[in-house]
């Protein structure tokens, strides 16, 4: 009650003329730079933070919210229209909204992820606002085992689902993993794959492997058959959702924030293991799974509705521990501290008005999303209707402007191009391009966290598995390794069963 009650005054926070203002802007900011590919929320935030020096901290951070679920759309609009991930969070997005899109039903694809973020992020809020304390206490039991272990099933679970083979989404996989490598090692401070360079001592920066695999291999895989297309512009279809879509996208919708909002709360990587995980549940549990990777609609919901989600879980580490757990979220930690404000256990007794109009102005900026990026469904899929070489001039445009951006260095748009390359040589063999970008995100932080389980250990390999959550998440990883051998074992059982019944049948008579 306590909670509900704190949370009415942050409404009355939140509905104040100014701080609607702000939140208003920060959801047009976030979105118009969503969609800009290579510039995620983090940097978003980021490049605004001066801007906001003039603000009163409520203000502040009602605005940066604002960007931050802004810019996660931004980010779907561009995976699922050009296939081109404005930020991490938005690479499932690409996979099942792109060809949907280019199936003439983009718009379709916009507005299941606009409800997916709306619906995710309404959820996400609520469990915010009933859970902090509960899930903050979960975070701080989970041990370097736990998160190990959960690296490894986003590993697996992204390895087996896409792709034409296993072997193949390996393969990416390992390419991924191989570019995390390059860099200092965190613990011996040695240097890994840097061929002498200092510039490549800080590793490469996950913005720029994205963008390079995505956005200079898409535009660079497209100029290669661009005399081979016909030309025509692609339909942009209906701006708004039937029946038929509404009945296989409002389970997706509620099922992503069960997965994605836990996720967000622990520092196992963000939106992204969510996105991916959720993903996985909808091709299992879907009656259309011959539609996925052709355009199915719950492959853009679920995972949407996951990572609004995850983004409210991010906040409660940060809120009542200090514990950023996202770019974003340390972005905002240093924004904070730039007010003289520490985040923790004692954040919402001495600022109660700044953590309550905080929450409150989520459920608005929601609010708002939906209301302003809904009806531009439509807008957005005319994208598509840009002749090819504008568009895709357009996107190097800006993907180097984004890689650039990142760290002002001119060696970044040489590495960005080189990644585009291998980006291109994997659609040119088959490769999936998902578990690469998995591989660099997870990981370092996974091979941080299994050489602090093992040093726990006193170098043992049992210190992987001794506790009940590392234990429990093994048995899934087994369980998704193992399933379709199980898969073709019944198929054989039956089709054994079947003969022996004709058999039979025959012989009686």
């Amino acid at each position: 009650m306590d909670s509900l009650n704190s949370l009415i005054d942050g409404f009355g926070t939140a509905l104040t003329p100014m701080n609607l203002l702000w939140a208003a802007i920060g959801v047009l900011l976030g979105t118009a730079i969503g969609v800009l590919p290579g510039i995620g929320p983090a940097m978003a935030v980021a490049l605004l933070l001066p801007v906001t020096y003039g603000l009163d901290p409520t203000g502040a951070f009602i605005m940066f919210a604002g960007i931050y679920y802004g810019a996660m759309f931004g980010g779907s609009t561009t995976s699922i229209l050009l296939n081109t991930p404005g930020e991490s969070a938005a690479v499932v997005a690409a996979i099942e909204g792109n060809p949907m899109a280019k199936a003439g039903r983009g718009a379709q694809a916009l507005a299941a992820a606009a409800i997916g973020h709306f619906a995710g992020g309404m959820i996400g809020t609520i469990l915010l606002v009933v859970l902090a304390p509960t899930v903050a206490s979960l975070a701080i039991g989970i041990g370097a085992p736990d998160y190990f272990a959960i690296m490894v099933l986003a590993f697996i679970a992204v390895t087996s689902v896409l792709g034409a083979s296993r072997i193949r989404g390996i393969a990416s996989l390992l390419i991924g993993l191989t570019i995390g490598l390059v860099g200092l090692d965190r613990m011996t401070g040695q240097q890994r794959l840097t061929f002498g360079s200092l510039h490549l001592a800080d590793g490469v920066d996950v913005v720029i492997v994205a963008v390079g695999l995505f956005a200079i291999g898409e535009a660079l895989w497209v100029a290669a058959h661009l005399r081979r297309s016909t030309g025509r512009p692609i339909p942009v279809g209906r701006p708004w959702l039937g029946r038929a879509d509404l009945r296989r996208t409002w389970k997706p919708w509620l099922r992503g924030p069960v997965i994605g909002f836990p996720f967000g709360a622990i520092p196992a990587g963000g939106a992204e293991i969510p996105t991916f995980l959720s993903y996985v549940t909808e091709k299992r549990l879907s009656k259309h799974r011959d539609q996925f990777g052709k355009g199915a609609i719950e492959g853009v919901a679920g995972p949407e509705a996951a990572a609004s989600a995850s983004a409210a879980g991010t906040l409660v580490s940060m809120l009542t521990l200090g514990l950023p757990t996202t770019a974003v979220a340390a972005v905002m930690l240093a924004a904070f501290q730039q007010y003289g404000i520490q985040p923790g256990p004692l954040l919402f007794e001495r600022e109660p008005e700044l953590v309550w109009g905080l929450i409150a102005s989520l459920f608005v900026g929601m609010v708002l999303l939906l209301a302003l990026n809904l009806p531009l469904a439509p807008v957005w899929a005319k994208l598509l209707q840009i002749p090819r070489p504008y568009l895709y001039a357009g996107i190097l445009f800006f993907a180097a402007v984004g890689a650039y951006a990142v760290g002002g260095e001119s060696l970044d748009l040489v590495i960005l191009l080189v990644i585009g390359l291998i980006g291109f040589g994997m659609r040119r063999y088959g490769l999936p391009v998902l578990p690469a970008v998995i591989g660099v995100i997870l990981g370092p932080a996974a091979e941080q966290q299994l050489r602090r389980a093992l040093q726990i250990s006193d170098g043992s390999v049992t210190g992987l598995v001794n506790t009940p959550f590392s234990v429990t998440v093994y048995a899934i990883v087994v369980l998704i390794v193992a399933w379709p051998l199980i898969g073709r074992l019944i198929v054989r059982l039956r089709a054994g069963r079947k003969t022996a019944e004709e058999s039979r049948t025959v012989s009686g008579g």
